[in-house]
């Protein structure tokens, strides 16, 4: 018996370290991250490790020995411990915004600013204002939920236009409006309307739910083997503190085409103003930005359409955020094309060449538009940039030191419809492989001119595309599909010089807009430019 007494502490030690290092590669194993042969090398070392200990604390006559040996248990054992949390911490991180398939919107109930009311119940006997079309689907469940509330069915007024729903409003001929409140944005773009927040008054808002239906795709065999390594994904930039889940416009609207199997990527810009048919406006013309006020997979049907390419992913960045990522990383090196100061009250002064910022200088430079002749085109130019950096930031031994805040700082920046397994696969590849990425960006172009907007009552400020530079991304995409290579340098050539004459008007709408309004650029979002017609009658937007 008191041969078995010495083994039995050193028997419970080793059985500690052993159910710790179980449970870390168990751990492992489900995240599905970690390639296999680095989980063979970890688990080979676990059990060294765990022999180590057991040889140690085998007896308890050795009491030096055995005391090293608790201790060495003792480390190995918080290791193992600290090991899964960071595992449990890093799978719970990409669960969470990964597989994202349901978006929200925002649909607001508003009386007049001098309106008495101050709930739903009180405007029982109002009659509502809905927009015929645009919405209407968000606009009839609202509703639902307003007649639930009152306890009565209450009357309701259609209106073909924003203005027009407005406007019924305003002089009395509705008591309330229902209206999707990405909306509000649009308004105040029109001419006449820029203070429209200061004269209705929100009564509450309905939060309403909707599927974001998987994508349609059609093969393409003939153009390139796709074995799982081609992704297309939409990258919508949201300029927001308010998070990620409501419909609402694009400030960026981004294609990546990766090719894992060749480790490229190609980024291409597409400007918010850019005046295309929407996926859902019957062929009428629409601002870019708007179509993400009708969901994610019009925007993606909408670019689909323009580059005549099947977009089935997205992945949505609140630019905010994207402040919290980049100090979490510990700055990030981005490259500018100018020489410049921000307009903005911040006044960072950027250089010509390669920056390394901090999260609130690179939001300054991914917002700027008002510093450069090309405007909102360079912007988006700016935005991949910081997310070419980001990745170049992110896939650096660097990442390692900073790991813990970085995974913090995800949630609440990101989500994708990409689901967890794909992420995995993906991360598994590259620690996998190893190596660097060619990251090329590109911009298409087109010409100022002022035409009504399918989502707006009014004339305003679109871009019309410059075909030449929408081929040119679209070779170029189809380019990385086959595995060619795409560098930048072909992606700087020039390609059309159609649109360039309209970069010294577009400037100086840009310059007057922010004179007029008094606009900085933590505004932009919100902000329009007026610039008078031949007809006098034209408003141009630039927000």
């Amino acid at each position: 018996m008191r041969k078995m007494g010495k083994h039995i502490p050193g028997l419970i030690v080793t059985l500690v370290v052993l159910i710790t290092a179980i449970v870390f590669a168990v751990m492992l194993l489900n995240m599905k991250v970690i390639p296999t042969k680095f989980i063979a090398v970890i688990g080979l070392v676990m059990l060294v490790l765990i022999m180590i200990v057991g040889a140690l604390v085998w007896s308890t006559d050795g009491k030096i020995r055995f005391v090293v040996g608790v201790i060495l248990a003792a480390v190995f054992a918080a290791v193992f411990i600290l090991g899964s949390m960071y595992v449990y911490k890093t799978h719970s991180t990409l669960a969470g915004i990964s597989g994202v398939n349901t978006e929200v919107t925002e649909v607001g109930i508003y009386v007049r600013a001098d309106d008495s009311a101050d709930s739903i119940e009180a405007t029982a006997d109002y009659v509502y204002g809905v927009l015929t079309d645009l919405d209407r689907a968000n606009s009839d469940k609202a509703i639902q939920e307003v007649d639930s509330e009152t306890g009565k069915t209450v009357q309701v007024q259609e209106y073909a236009g924003l203005t027009e729903l407005v406007d019924g409003l305003l002089n009395g001929q509705t008591g309330a409006i229902v209206l999707n409140s990405a909306y509000l944005s649009v308004i105040e773009e029109m001419d006449g309307y820029s203070d429209i927040s200061s004269r209705i008054k929100e009564l509450t808002v309905k939060k309403v739910e909707t599927t974001i239906e998987p994508q349609e795709t059609e093969a393409k065999a003939e153009e390139n083997t796709n074995d799982g390594s081609i992704y297309t994904i939409f990258i919508s930039g949201i300029d927001s503190r308010s998070g990620l889940v409501a419909k609402s416009r694009s400030d960026s609207n981004i294609i990546a085409t990766v090719n894992t199997a060749t480790r490229q990527v190609l980024l291409v810009s597409t400007p918010r103003d850019y005046f295309v048919p929407l996926s859902i406006s019957g062929g009428q013309r629409d601002k870019l930005t708007h179509a993400g006020i009708y969901g994610i997979n019009v925007c993606m049907d909408t670019l689909g359409m323009l580059y005549n390419e099947d977009v089935n992913y997205y992945f949505r960045i609140n630019f905010a955020g994207f402040e919290q990522l980049i100090n979490a990383l510990g700055g990030v090196t981005v490259y500018s094309d100018y020489d410049f100061d921000s307009k903005n009250e911040t006044g960072y002064h950027f250089n010509q060449g390669e920056n390394y910022l901090n999260g609130e200088q690179a939001l300054v430079f991914s917002r700027e538009r008002y510093a450069f002749k090309e405007g909102d085109r360079q912007r988006g130019k700016n935005q991949m940039a910081v997310i070419k950096g980001v990745i170049n930031k992110a896939l650096s031994p660097e990442l390692l030191k900073n790991y813990s805040s970085v995974l913090s700082s995800i949630q609440g920046c990101f989500e994708t419809n990409i689901s967890y397994e794909e992420i995995a696969r993906l991360l598994q590849q590259q620690l996998n492989n190893g190596g660097d990425w060619n990251i090329v960006s590109y911009s298409v172009n087109g010409t100022g001119d002022t035409q009504k907007p399918y989502s707006m009552s009014q004339k305003a400020y679109v871009m019309i595309p410059d075909e030449s530079t929408v081929q040119k991304a679209e070779a170029m995409m189809k380019k990385v599909r086959d595995g060619e290579t795409v560098s930048q340098e072909e992606a700087d050539s020039a390609t059309s010089a159609a649109a360039a004459t309209d970069n010294d008007a577009q400037a100086a709408a840009e310059e007057s807009t922010a004179e007029a309004q008094g606009e900085t650029a933590d505004a932009t979002q919100n902000g329009t430019a007026d610039a008078q017609a031949a007809d006098g009658t034209v408003a141009a937007n630039y927000a």
